[in-house]
């Protein structure tokens, strides 16, 4: 069961230390990068069928990472190198609990996923299911294809899987970005978040209480991560995952692991909710070892 996965690639350029802020950083690593495509190559390697529609630069960034996706075998038959388009990058770097923070050079964000709004109706035809984050909805002509796609995919009956992953710096005020997310939630299959997320999209603290309120909005099952914490499930399926301790390095992309594993169980169990308990612990397994490493495609 392949799933067309609508979002960005970049090139994360990390600073490997502990720093306090980006005048600090004295040197950058670069790594793949991209929630959706960190997402996709998650999903591939725990065994899924991916499919990453976009695109990045013709450059030598954009040859590279195009690269790194067919190895691990992400499907490209809707992924484009944009001719005249710079591969979008991010300076990362992280503090001495490992939060990241980000500087973003992406104005071919919106241009990768734009430039496949012709071919929407072929890569939904041949795919079993639609994943996509937020990234792909903070400008308009983006997310205009975006929510396109989201509709037409209904209309066909498609399983749809979202995670908000909201970069709050790439939105006007949090009420634009909640108001983004919250747009996604009726229909959707899966939708996983972080405890921020889910209070800022439903204005309830306790992540119990926001996955009601989630589920109440037309979501058939919610994922709250909890960090350190675990994880929780709720809708047509309960669950409740303990955290794994890890030795962290470095938070990007462990959310991106853990929903990754949680698309690839779906995938291989015909989209039946009733597999995601069971996943749970794979998932959590995923993202605290994400924090572990530098990179979260590494």
């Amino acid at each position: 069961m392949a799933i067309l996965c609508l979002g960005e690639a970049l090139v994360d350029l990390i600073c490997e230390r502990p720093v306090s802020s980006l005048a600090q950083a004295d040197s950058f690593v670069p790594h793949f990068g991209g929630a959706t495509a960190n997402v996709a190559v998650a999903a591939a390697r725990a065994g899924a069928a991916v499919q990453l529609a976009g695109g990045v630069g013709d450059d030598a960034l954009g040859g590279w990472l195009r690269g790194r996706l067919a190895d691990v075998g992400v499907g490209l038959d809707w992924f484009e190198l944009i001719k005249g388009a710079p591969t979008p990058l991010a300076l990362v770097w992280v503090d001495d609990a490992g939060e990241a923070s980000y500087q973003l050079y992406a104005q071919a964000l919106g241009v990768a996923v734009t430039t496949i709004a012709s071919r929407l109706d072929q890569a939904l035809g041949a795919c079993d299911a639609l994943f996509f984050g937020t990234n792909s909805l903070a400008s308009d002509p983006e997310r205009e294809v975006t929510m396109a796609a989201r509709a037409r995919a209904l209309e066909l009956g498609l399983p749809i899987l979202f995670d908000p992953n909201l970069r709050m710096h790439r939105w006007p005020d949090s009420a634009a970005a909640a108001a983004a997310a919250n747009a996604c939630i009726e229909g959707a299959l899966l939708v996983r978040m972080n405890r921020f997320e889910s209070e800022l999209l439903t204005g309830e603290s306790d992540p119990e209480r926001a996955a009601s309120s989630l589920v109440q909005a037309g979501a058939r099952c919610v994922v709250v991560t909890l960090g350190p914490e675990g994880a929780l499930l709720r809708g047509e399926v309960q669950a409740d995952v303990a955290g794994v301790p890890a030795a962290v390095l470095s938070t990007v992309g462990a959310g991106d692991a853990f929903t990754g594993v949680l698309l690839a169980a779906l995938a291989a169990g015909d989209f039946d909710p009733r597999v995601l308990p069971a996943a749970l612990d794979d998932a959590a397994l995923a993202g605290a070892a994400a924090t572990e490493r530098w990179g979260a495609g590494e």
